[in-house]
């Protein structure tokens, strides 16, 4: 564990994090839809959780999933099925 300057201890496991935090897949495996109760596919590159049955893509942010629809983008016709 590290310290930064302003004093907040800070973990460090010593592997490096890629730029964008993950999500833990065991949490991926139990979120649904909130509006369609359906499986969400995790678009990594983006950090979204997609709902095709839904056209909404969640954010996720700081390794978070923000589960709310009105965070949600809606999806282009082009990424919908």
């Amino acid at each position: 564990m590290t310290t930064t300057s302003d004093g907040d201890a800070d973990r460090d496991s010593g592997a490096s994090r890629p730029a964008g935090h993950t999500v833990d897949p065991k949490l991926l495996e139990i979120l649904v839809c909130p509006v369609t109760k359906t499986t969400l596919v995790y678009d990594r590159e983006r950090q979204e959780l997609v709902s095709r049955a839904a056209g909404l893509a969640y954010p996720i942010r700081d390794g978070i999933p923000i589960m709310l629809p009105e965070e949600a983008r809606e999806l282009g016709d082009d990424e919908r099925d």
